[in-house]
């Protein structure tokens, strides 16, 4: 491993996984969600072409199955333009060294987020007392640190452009994270939220492992600012989009997605605020 390149000491394999693990969707011609234990990766770019942008990067060890993943939609030895992180938790940058070097492509993310991907600053401590789940309570062992991607990362422009994403813009949606980004494209209302909101109740490792479907704010014991996080949901709902493609849980579309997230942005405090926290303030 390049010597400049590296994870926190802190990182480590999660055993946690999902009925969905290793489970693609697609859910436009050009947009491909694949589950890798209980997170997703998306795949933009139409599989005849090589133009094609990684968005957010597993859970940690999972680089191997990245890359089976990468070839087996875009053929042997495909490499894609850019790899775009919704944010850097440990479960979206888990295969982010591995695939670096082999790919040597470079990687954005916003520049509220870049100091957690240069070794600057470790995110703050996961909560587990947000919730009774079990996920919640395993908390504590998952990885914080900040991890090293050198020369590698880059600030996304600010203009709200996505390289190599034409059509799509970026809007910041902070809250879960202090540079968390969600993607949007206006001629068919697509979203990619990250973990602004997402389709389960991230807090629970029943409903993780079964993949049951439910509107939930962003996973709980990872959110440090719960007023930028409803005002991120708020904004978003605003865009009314069609599919939303979010970091943990499967696809929503349609009259399901605008009931589900309007009914969120009605009713934040009841289905996404934790009753207690050592972040609610």
């Amino acid at each position: 491993m390049d010597k400049n390149l590296n994870y926190g000491e802190d990182y480590k394999f999660i055993p946690a996984t999902s009925v969905g693990s290793g489970v693609g969707v697609e859910v436009a011609p050009d947009l491909y969600q694949y589950t890798i234990q209980i997170v997703n990766i998306v795949l933009y770019g139409d599989p005849k072409t090589e133009e094609f942008v990684l968005i957010d990067a597993g859970m940690p060890k999972s680089a191997e199955e990245i890359i089976s993943v990468v070839e087996e939609r875009f053929g042997p030895n495909a490499r894609p333009k850019a790899i775009i992180l919704t944010h850097g938790h440990f479960d979206h940058v888990g295969g982010i060294i591995e695939l670096i070097e082999k790919w040597n492509v470079p990687v954005y993310a916003h520049t509220l987020e870049i100091p957690y991907l240069t070794g600057q600053q470790n995110y703050p401590e996961p909560d587990p007392s947000v919730s009774g789940g079990l996920v919640a309570k395993m908390s504590p062992i998952f990885p914080n640190e900040a991890i090293s991607l050198g020369e590698n990362i880059k600030a996304i422009p600010s203009n709200g452009s996505i390289p190599f994403m034409p059509g799509f813009r970026w809007i910041h949606t902070p809250g879960h994270s202090p540079g968390h980004i969600s993607l949007f494209r206006e001629k068919d209302r697509v979203l990619i939220a990250g973990d602004a909101f997402v389709t389960v109740k991230q807090e629970s490792l029943y409903k993780v492992f079964t993949q049951t479907k439910e509107i939930s704010g962003p996973p709980r014991y990872l959110t440090t600012n719960w007023q930028d996080a409803r005002e991120s949901v708020e904004k978003l709902e605003a865009l009314k989009p069609t599919i939303a493609i979010t970091g943990h849980g499967l696809p929503m579309t349609g009259e399901e997605l605008t009931k589900n997230l309007k009914k969120l942005v009605d009713n934040f405090d009841q289905i996404a605020l934790p009753k207690q926290g050592k972040y609610l303030n």
